[in-house]
């Protein structure tokens, strides 16, 4: 039996761990949860697998709702590291949305467990820093995101990197794919929602249309593998079947496929020596049609700029990070129009330098002052 502890609970990616969990409830064992403001889910979850431990963000607001005598409510910093390193927890999932993530994602670096990452931004703003210390501390980091974690399958068994010719990570292309951004100015965020094939989060679902979540998969990918960015191809495949491609030196391309369903990568990265059974719906090769696509030429400016994080790396990864997550609240909010989402980017990003000292709370400053200029960038547009 296995322990979970599954930090950021209660969003769209908990909610595919927790399926897992129910599925193979006599191989893996929820130990524990964090969440933040969505209380009433965090109550459902706390009476249907009665974690021993809930880190509660909003603790106060919980309070007249608790439920559970046998779980104990955690609320600040210390008491969340002190779970994350707790001597029971086998499997730490990594789910935390956004910037937010960060500090859970670098305690759990230090901990010398399995670490199953959904949060990406974190490794976009830290991943100078949180790479090596997980490797200093031998914890084991498997992305759970479709993208990173086929090509995670695609070099199981290989002896490294070293044969990998080139690596293709796909995107859908969202809801405006073969649209011009000039002609995306009056789009609803109902309509930047709507995803035609992945269930998602708000935040992951406007990056998806903006094609902004494939610039930080590449930043990502480029932590994770430990290889150049020009390893990396950016490809529109708009059925998301095919979630990578890795091409080695002898001309043989190997690609992991599956329906688009987040829990078949998380199931793959929780599982031992043997893969878990879920409920899935199974490919019809015979039905299949597919096809692929060049990156959009007019989103060629984002991609680029995060070619530049890839290379420069240090405070560039929190910039261009917190520039997005201000641009597309703004757009949430209806502050700006959506095509402006890459104005706010561009304006905030440029003229910014590199910072050769990199902490903890040097990120943190970063991104706060980024956060300040990118909302003065909103406010001139509107």
């Amino acid at each position: 039996m296995k322990n979970i502890l599954l930090l950021g609970a209660t969003g769209s990616i908990g909610k595919s761990v927790l399926s897992i969990i129910e599925q193979n409830d006599q191989k893996l064992n929820l130990f524990g949860i964090s969440f933040n403001k969505n209380i009433l889910r965090g109550r459902e979850i706390i009476e249907k697998f009665h974690p021993s431990f809930a880190h509660i963000e909003n603790l106060d607001l919980y309070k007249e709702n608790i439920s559970s005598e046998d779980c104990s409510y955690l609320n600040n910093l210390s008491e969340l590291e002190d779970l994350i390193n707790h001597q029971d927890v086998d499997i730490i999932v990594c789910a935390i949305s956004g910037f937010a993530g960060l500090k859970a994602t670098y305690i759990a670096a230090s901990s010398g467990k399995k670490i199953l990452l959904a949060n990406k931004e974190s490794i976009v703003s830290g991943g100078d820093l949180i790479i090596p210390l997980a490797k200093e501390n031998n914890s084991e980091i498997i992305p759970i995101d479709s993208e990173h974690n086929a090509i995670f399958q695609c070099l199981s068994g290989e002896k490294g990197v070293e044969d990998v010719q080139k690596i293709s990570i796909t995107a859908s292309g969202g809801p405006f794919l073969n649209t011009s951004i000039s002609d995306l100015k009056d789009v609803t965020v109902k309509e930047a929602l709507n995803h035609p094939n992945w269930k998602m989060g708000n935040k992951v679902s406007i990056d998806s249309a903006t094609l902004v979540n494939k610039c930080l998969e590449l930043i990502e990918a480029k932590y994770l593998f430990d290889l150049d960015e020009s390893y990396f191809d950016l490809v529109v495949h708009p059925q998301s079947i095919i979630h990578s491609i890795v091409t080695y030196i002898d001309g043989s391309s190997i690609c992991q496929m599956s329906s688009p369903d987040m829990r078949v990568p998380i199931a793959h990265a929780l599982s031992n020596e043997n893969r878990l059974p879920i409920n899935f719906h199974a490919l019809n090769f015979t039905s299949l049609n597919l096809s692929f696509q060049e990156f959009p030429s007019d989103r060629m400016k984002i991609q680029n700029i995060a070619r530049e994080v890839c290379n420069k790396g240090s405070n560039l990864g929190s910039v261009f990070n917190a520039a997005n997550e201000i641009a597309v609240e703004s757009f949430i909010n209806g502050e700006i129009n959506f095509n402006n989402i890459y104005e706010v980017i561009y304006r905030t990003f440029d003229g910014n330098n590199v910072s050769k000292e990199l902490s903890l709370d040097s990120i943190n400053d970063i991104d706060m002052q980024t956060r300040i200029e990118a909302k003065k960038v909103v406010k001139s547009i509107t």
